[in-house]
């Protein structure tokens, strides 16, 4: 892949489970991606950005999955001969008393779709048992040796989240369970049956690994051919409820949870405003992974550049300092109406802070910048040709960007944002070593702040009224109550994205199709957080009218701005 920042690109970040297709099964999956990749390159665009496409908990959010290294079942592609041993009768056993007309129509239905999929894992399993040729296991075995550092340690806490109801909150388990010590202790001290039962479902998760390896690395070819590139997604942190905090406690603070700093910007939460945004996520134990020369780290990087051509770190300013708070997200009612010193009363006087230490000194601030160079050089001699990005944006110390150039990482520019001393930022002034994006998956669509912007009821008019002023400035236009969004305002705005200076340009599945659809809003818990889906199938929006006048747009703007990838080059 030719993915120098010598060559502009442009690409649409989705997240997967958003995307439709005729035959899902009622949440995107590497089928479906495979449409969207031809899709996303009739139109012109060379990158397809997904979020984290991990193992999830209870909670759904790709950004607190279970594993560092475990792909998340219900993305692969299930149907008759995929995997190999999903037959026919089986397939279509598992699928007699489920309504697919139901399924597929409006948002994810998490709970139903696991059990289907796993419903569906568990034939084909069955079946690689009984009848699996000698090559085929042969495969199997290698990939299990192959990935047996992080492997092992997974398919044994899948297995005990399969006895503790399947919940990850592995402090409150079964006493036996809680630490991997004593659950091997007491597995060595039950029945033969029990221990055959036990090793037995270790076999099939670590299947199912297996298979979501071959198809992923599938799609990843699939890509390659059609010059599109993926890019993933790694979160700087882990859950705190993951098989990796489980297994490795060593390497992580678990008295502090991380986060960030206290933020304006979201007004629709309190919180952050407050006290910033506690993300639950360990601290890590710098020191701890540095005597094992970063293994985890390693590992994780490695996971993540088989698949993927581009990996995003989500909040890169982490490797730097990272914000920790003294108690974890499950407490944030409790400490919001609480002034600074009786939080400090509550906390036995600790206070959220950053760590390793702050930035208010010259001496700080150098250290931290390189302890943060250290780490990421790491991170880059092991993505080997997959390049690396970092989403930093937020509070941003004055040292972050200038380290991030010098390592060769393109930071994030948010036009928007983007201001230097009262000045806005034009887009041809933006390092070519940048990825230029009005949104994130956790902000608002464009299309919805003009709505808000002229709702008198909205209570977060002003901040959109803000947003789109800054928007219209950048793209050149004045937003006037009257001026028809999509005649005047979407041409305009993306125009000035595309012909920025920034190696890459990503715009929101959202934006592209200028819908006012949200998929988080982050701080909250809402049922509809991660749930989302696009109204169309992508035949659907192939065939749909105003779709394809949106999409004939696009494609005449990327070519003006010589973003189109070449496919012969």
């Amino acid at each position: 892949m030719n993915l120098f920042p010598e060559n502009k690109i442009a690409g649409i970040l989705t997240p997967l489970f958003a995307l439709r297709s005729e035959k899902g099964l009622g949440i995107g999956d590497v089928a479906t991606l495979r449409e969207f990749i031809v899709w996303a390159r009739e139109i012109g665009f060379g990158v397809v950005q997904l979020l984290p496409i991990n193992e999830v908990g209870r909670d759904n959010s790709p950004y607190n999955a279970i594993s560092a290294m475990a792909i998340e079942p219900m993305t692969l592609h299930l149907a008759p001969g995929s995997p190999e041993e999903l037959s026919r009768e089986a397939f279509e056993s598992a699928m007699a008393n489920e309504n697919l007309v139901a399924l597929r129509r409006g948002p994810v239905k998490y709970e139903r779709v696991r059990k289907l999929k796993g419903e569906l894992l568990e034939r084909a399993f069955k079946n690689f048992q009984l009848n699996a040729t000698a090559d085929r296991q042969s495969v199997f075995e290698q990939f299990c040796e192959r990935e047996s550092n992080w492997l092992k340690q997974y398919s044994f806490f899948r297995v005990l989240m399969e006895l503790n109801s399947e919940s990850e909150t592995w402090d409150e388990w079964k006493r036996e369970h809680r630490d991997p010590q004593t659950a091997r202790s007491w597995l060595a001290e039950q029945s033969t049956e029990m221990r055959t039962q036990f090793s037995g479902r270790e076999k099939f998760f670590s299947y199912v690994q297996w298979i979501a390896d071959e198809q992923w690395r599938e799609v990843r070819k699939f890509a390659e051919k059609r010059q599109v590139a993926l890019m993933g997604d790694i979160p700087f942190g882990i859950s705190y409820y993951s098989a990796d905090v489980f297994t490795e406690r060593n390497i992580f603070h678990l008295d502090w949870s991380g986060g960030a700093p206290p933020e304006s910007y979201f007004k629709d939460d309190k919180f952050t405003i407050k006290w910033g945004q506690n993300w639950g996520i360990p601290v890590y134990n710098w020191p701890a992974m540095r005597a094992q020369d970063f293994a985890w780290w390693r590992q994780r990087v490695r996971g993540v550049s088989r698949i993927f051509h581009i990996f995003r770190i989500d909040h890169v300013l982490g490797f730097y300092r990272i914000y920790a708070f003294p108690w974890r997200p499950k407490r944030n009612a409790e400490f919001l109406p609480l002034t600074h010193a009786q939080m400090l009363e509550k906390t036995g006087g600790r206070s959220p802070h950053f760590a390793p230490r702050d930035d208010e000194t010259a001496e700080n601030c150098e250290a931290n910048k390189r302890e943060g160079e250290e780490y990421l050089r790491m991170v880059l001699a092991e993505s080997g040709a997959t390049r690396v990005v970092g989403e930093d944006l937020g509070t941003v110390p004055r040292y972050v960007r200038p380290s991030l150039q010098s390592l060769g990482i393109a930071g994030f520019k948010i036009p928007q944002w983007e201001f230097l001393d009262g000045r806005m930022t034009p887009g041809n002034e933006f390092e070519r070593l940048s990825v230029a994006t009005y949104a994130t998956h956790d902000h608002k669509p464009i299309r919805e702040l003009w709505r808000e912007m002229f709702d008198e009821k909205s209570p977060t008019r002003e901040q959109a009224r803000e947003d789109l002023l800054k928007i219209a400035q950048f793209a050149g236009i004045a937003p006037q109550e009257g001026l028809e969004y999509e005649r005047a305002v979407y041409p305009a705005i993306m125009s000035a994205l595309f012909n920025s200076n920034s190696w890459i340009a990503i715009v929101m599945i959202t934006d592209l199709l200028a819908r006012k659809d949200r998929f988080n809003v982050p701080g909250t818990a809402a049922t509809t957080n991660w749930t989302r889906r696009l109204p169309k199938t992508i035949s659907q929006m192939r065939e749909s009218h105003s779709v394809r006048r949106k999409m004939r747009l696009i494609t005449e703007l990327l070519e003006k701005s010589g973003r189109v990838r070449d496919s012969s080059s």
